[in-house]
């Protein structure tokens, strides 16, 4: 990490004071900016998950002269039209900052020309304690958000704990059977409180929770620095509750499933399939594109344990969901 001489730690601390009284106190875990003039904050121990703040002060012009700042003094990249838009650094009292703006991130009709997200977790909680992760000598660890081991009979109570639970869905089915609209069906059953992002290739998912970002990577204008890795990276970093993939492909199969991998609850994602089988097989047959040292046998009996598929079927203009495993 770069060592900030005394004048450039003044000047940055200056910039920042906007933004330190909500991301100091002790009791805050990190803050999330979505788009200007609001701040969402996640509190150590709470249990609404993000609570939100007005913040006019936090202006589009602000928050992005901000992270050119950050980008300066820690000697980063950043171009969000024709280079890289993301920036990560470990600011003054250790506090990591996660941002990026431009074509990339949105949050309503009125980023089309370039969004601004950023993120700052805070310096940790003052205890730190075994007791304080619920550890404790001759006690039973806690089991948080168990998923059920049996799956009901009844499809429609296999699909309803598998959201409840927080297990990964993948929707598939053929074109026009309505995937993306049973998604968005779907998020509407999501706490209204949770952290909601999205990967997209346009802009299709409707998310009614007020605290989402929704990130695009265009396949066909695309024309900074911006890929899936990168994506990947700053997925994870914002703290999502939920994360919605964008319709699997060749592109993007890998790095979905990777983040699959990261231990977040509710991940969905669509496939064009004509049944389950076919959607694990297909999923797994474009991550092997770009990954070809998997196993096809063994990726598509992991996917089988770890995911939910609902396959949705169309004859005519009945459409249905003709299977939940």
């Amino acid at each position: 990490m770069i060592k900030l001489n005394k004048m450039v730690n003044v000047v940055l601390e200056s910039l920042l004071k906007p933004l330190a009284e909500f991301y100091r106190p002790d009791f805050v875990e990190e803050i999330a900016i979505n788009h200007e003039g609001q701040v969402w904050m996640r509190l150590h121990g709470a249990r609404v998950p993000w609570v939100s703040y007005s913040a006019p002060q936090l202006t589009k012009q602000y928050l992005v002269d901000l992270i050119h700042t950050v980008a300066n003094v820690y000697e980063q990249p950043f171009d969000p039209y024709h280079g890289v838009p993301v920036v990560y650094a470990s600011l003054p009292g250790n506090h990591r900052f996660s941002a990026i703006a431009g074509p990339n991130v949105q949050y309503d009709d009125n980023d089309l020309t370039g969004g601004v997200a950023m993120s700052i977790r805070g310096g940790g909680a003052k205890d730190t304690s075994f007791e304080n992760y619920h550890l404790e000598k001759g006690k039973q660890l806690l089991k948080i958000k168990p998923r059920e081991k049996v799956r009901p009979d009844d499809p429609y109570d296999r699909l309803m704990s598998a959201i409840n639970d927080g297990s990964p869905i993948l929707i598939s089915g053929a074109t026009a059977t309505g995937k993306t609209t049973f998604l968005n069906h779907m998020l509407t059953l999501i706490d209204k409180n949770a952290r909601i992002i999205t990967v997209e290739d346009a802009r299709e998912i409707q998310v009614t929770q007020e605290n989402r970002v929704h990130f695009i990577l265009s396949r066909t204008e695309q024309n900074n620095d911006f890929d899936y890795a990168r994506l990947l990276d700053l997925v994870v970093r914002m703290t999502p509750d939920v994360i919605i993939g964008g319709e699997i492909s060749t592109s993007n199969a890998s790095v979905l499933w990777e983040m699959l991998g990261t231990g977040h609850d509710h991940f969905y994602t669509t496939i064009h399939a004509e049944s389950a089988e076919a959607a694990y097989a297909a999923f797994a047959d474009r991550i092997l594109h770009t990954q070809p040292a998997y196993n096809r046998s063994d990726l598509i009996a992991e996917m089988k344990k770890k995911i939910r598929v609902v396959q949705l079927s169309r004859d005519g203009g009945l459409r249905a969901v003709t299977e939940v495993v």
